[in-house]
Parts: structure tokens; C-alpha cells; sequence
């Protein structure tokens, strides 16, 4: 995994930072109020804003200020490349700016990013609990209530979640809640409005000059929104858009290689899929590089792309904790270690409970031979009413094994018709199964 050297940070104002800066920024003496508003940061990668206040430790080491936007910037750097590494480097920052006793205003923006930390580390209560922390600075604050809105959702308490977006309303710009109010509407299934929501957070983001790597994010997630929906010419687009925005973008070369894939496009799809990989391997991206050499019969080829997802799910401790569900996920697609699959799912439960968790539960009960015991998680996951093409797959092939043909052919047309190529495997296996189940009744 690549991962670029950068200084080791130990808390404690104004010390334990490095001196080694590769060069200094010409603006490096202006003053810089807020990162994320500024149209010239807004320019800057990660790589020069950590340059950038690395070198602010040189000049002003008694600014411990300069400790929390060093933290901001490896967030940014973690979000660029995909690399979970660099939320370490961010968490020492931020504890190292919250150790020496910052004003108020500087104690909630540094307590807050700390949430976001510990979200991207599947840490969902205590990011709940960090983030209500950060309101014990400044009551009146609003950007709090961002990750924690985002830990219910993790934890599956969807009103609370929605709640907690409510306070942000009040926000202008950027920082309203778009994204997020995005996630909650597609999850309670208004797709229409979740892509009307995630537009206008694009727009917000290229019009409040945020970093290209959060426009580029918002496109991206617009991208695999339309996608959900079927849509595969807009999400090619979008996905495109966001290339643009940031070349070499690793979420858009996945979301486009999904897209080609489903259009039957499987030489552009495999490009794309390892250009993304070469950013960073994540296991879902060698696990779908995999089915679409499967797709081609190229069977020693996707075995090859199978065993790299293992290998990057089991890699070390933060893997085991970040790619549950997903190992969770490949092993039970795949048929393979279905007894290990199911005990990574109930791991993830254990600390997880969000519909697509009762989700993966449901699947690993099914696969296990084990499908009345699948309806309940099922149900759960169904609760909400989400338009998920692999939602309703996972609902008809459990209902099918129950003996509920009625139902289960309601699930699986459900599928096909939000989203006829949800998957590149498994979308055969809907129609097949749709198939099988009018022959028995003898419906067309």
C-alpha cells in the first residue's frame, strides 16, 4: 500500500514536529483564515497544505492552531489517496492541538475532525461521543452534529441521524448539509430527491471553492447514486466530471470501471479498475476486477484479483476492523469460506447496525444454509423501504429458499427493474431465478 513518509507527530504544543519540508509555498507568509473557504487553498493538494503548516511550526511553534489544521490537511490527504494511514498522522495532530488547552473556537473545530477520524475508522460510538464533546466547547455550534448524524447512521438510529442534519440547515454554502441530507433520502427510498440533493452539494462545493478532492467526491457519489438508479449514461458522466476535477481520482476510476463493466465495455472497465487499484488497493476493487475477468471465463485471472482481496482484508489489525463487511461480503458472492463469512458479519453487527449490515447478516445466514433464520436481518434491512437493487436481490433469493415463490418474485423483479445491471454476476442470477420461478408457476 503507498503510503508517503511524513513526520511523526507526538502531542504536546510546539514540539515533535520534523523539519523535513521538501519546499515552501510563496503565499507561506499571508495569513490563512479558513482553509476550506479559501479560493487559493481550494487550489492546494493535501501535500501542499501539510508542506504548508509543517512549515508554520518552523516560524510559529507557539500557534497551536497550526497542530489542528495540520490535522484538516492529512484528513484531506486520507480522503486524496485513500490511504487510512494518514488518519493516524491527523489523530496526533488533533490530540496534539487539544493536549494544550485551545480557545473554545479551536477546541470544537479540533474535536470535531476528530469525530471524522474516527469515523473513517469504523470507531462509530466513540465518534458519537467525541463529537458531542465537541458541543461541550461551543453549545451553539452546528458542524458537530455532522459526524454525529453520520455515526447514527452507522448505528442504525436513521431518526436521530436525521435529527442531527436538521440542526445543520442553518448552514450556508458548502457546509450545508447536502451529501448527507443525499445518503438519508436515497436510504429511505427517494432516489429522485437524493439525486437532486447530491447535484446541488456539487454545485455548493465548485461554487464555495472547496478542495477538488471534496467536488470531485460529490460527483463521485452522484455518479454511484445514478447508478443505483439505473442510469448507467448519466453516471459515466458524472463520473467523468469528476476525473476532470481531480485526475487520477480513485472512487470515479472505480464508479466509471463499474459503469463500463455493466455496458459490456469489459476492456475499459479493467483499465479503469486497475488504474484505481494502482491508487489504492481497496478489496472491493480487486473483488469487482475479479468478476469481470469472470465474466470473460478468464478464470486464472480472476482468481488472481480474489486472492488480493484477502490478502488486503487480512492484511493488518485496521484492515480486519475497516474491510468486514466487505471480506464479509466477497466470501459470501463467492461462495467461499461461508463459515468465516458469517462470523465476520456477526462481527461487524456487533459494532455496526445499519440496514446494509442486517444486510450482509442476512446473506452470510442464507448462504450458510440457513434462510428462515436469514428473514429477520432481511426485514431489517427492508425496514427503511431503500430503493437497493442488491437489497431486493438479497430479499428474493432468501424468500425463494423459504418456499415464498410470490414474494420472492416480487423481490427479484423489484432488482432488475431499479437497476437491471445492479452486478456483473449476479444480475444473471436474478433473471435466472425469475425465470425458474414463472416456469414453476407457469407463468411466462
Amino acid at each position: 500500500m503507498r503510503f508517503e513518509n511524513q513526520n511523526a507527530i507526538v502531542t504536546g504544543a510546539g514540539r515533535g514536529i520534523g523539519h523535513a519540508i521538501a519546499l515552501r509555498l510563496a503565499s507561506a507568509g499571508a495569513r490563512v483564515a479558513c482553509v476550506s473557504r479559501s479560493e487559493e487553498n481550494a487550489k492546494r493538494t493535501a501535500d501542499d497544505l501539510i508542506r504548508y503548516y509543517q512549515d508554520r511550526f518552523i516560524r510559529r511553534s507557539g500557534d497551536i492552531r497550526n497542530h489542528a489544521r495540520l490535522g484538516q490537511a492529512y484528513i484531506l490527504k486520507a480522503r486524496e489517496t485513500g490511504d487510512p494511514q494518514y488518519y493516524d498522522l491527523a489523530d496526533k495532530a488533533l490530540g496534539a492541538c487539544l493536549d494544550s488547552r485551545p480557545d473554545p473556537a479551536t477546541a470544537t473545530r479540533a474535536t470535531t475532525d476528530l469525530a471524522v477520524v474516527q469515523m473513517a475508522r469504523h470507531q462509530f460510538r466513540e465518534a458519537l461521543a467525541t463529537a458531542q464533546k465537541a458541543l461541550t466547547f461551543d453549545s451553539e455550534a452546528l458542524e458537530p452534529y455532522g459526524p454525529m448524524g453520520d455515526a447514527y447512521i452507522e448505528l442504525g438510529e436513521y431518526d436521530r441521524a436525521e435529527a442531527a442534519y436538521e440542526k445543520m440547515r442553518t448552514l450556508q454554502g458548502p457546509l450545508y448539509p447536502r451529501a448527507r441530507l443525499s445518503m438519508l433520502k436515497f436510504l429511505k427510498g427517494d432516489p429522485a430527491a437524493a439525486i437532486v440533493e447530491i447535484h446541488r452539494a456539487v454545485e455548493a462545493g465548485v461554487e464555495g471553492n472547496q478542495p477538488k478532492e471534496h467536488i470531485a467526491w460529490a460527483q463521485s457519489k452522484l455518479g454511484a447514486t445514478l447508478f443505483q438508479t439505473g442510469d448507467l449514461v448519466a453516471a459515466a458522466r458524472s463520473y467523468q466530471d469528476a476525473l476532470a476535477t481531480y485526475p487520477g481520482y480513485h472512487r470515479a476510476l472505480a464508479g466509471l470501471a463499474q459503469v463500463r463493466a455493466a455496458q459490456g465495455r469489459y476492456p475499459e472497465a479493467i483499465e479503469l479498475y486497475r488504474k484505481a487499484i494502482g491508487v489504492i488497493p481497496l478489496p472491493d476493487y480487486a473483488a469487482s476486477l475479479g468478476d469481470v475477468h469472470a465474466k470473460l471465463g478468464r478464470a486464472d485471472e480472476a482468481r488472481k484479483q480474489y486472492a488480493l482481496v484477502e490478502y488486503i482484508g487480512l492484511l493488518n489489525a485496521l484492515n480486519k476492523v475497516l474491510y468486514n463487511r466487505e471480506l464479509a461480503l466477497f466470501y459470501l458472492d463467492h461462495d467461499m469460506k461461508l463459515g468465516e463469512g458469517l462470523d465476520l458479519a456477526r462481527r461487524e453487527l456487533e459494532v455496526r447496525r445499519d440496514i446494509y449490515t442486517h444486510d450482509v447478516m442476512a446473506w452470510a445466514l442464507y448462504k450458510n444454509g440457513r434462510a428462515r433464520d436469514a428473514v429477520a436481518p432481511m426485514t431489517e434491512a427492508l425496514r427503511l423501504g431503500t430503493k437497493d437493487a442488491r437489497l431486493a436481490f438479497h430479499a428474493g433469493m432468501i424468500y425463494r429458499a423459504v418456499g415464498d415463490a410470490e414474494r420472492a418474485r416480487e423481490y427479484l423483479e423489484r432488482a432488475l427493474q431499479i437497476n437491471p445491471h445492479f452486478h456483473i454476476l449476479q444480475a444473471d442470477i436474478a433473471e435466472r431465478a425469475v425465470k425458474e420461478i414463472g416456469e414453476r408457476a407457469g407463468r411466462p
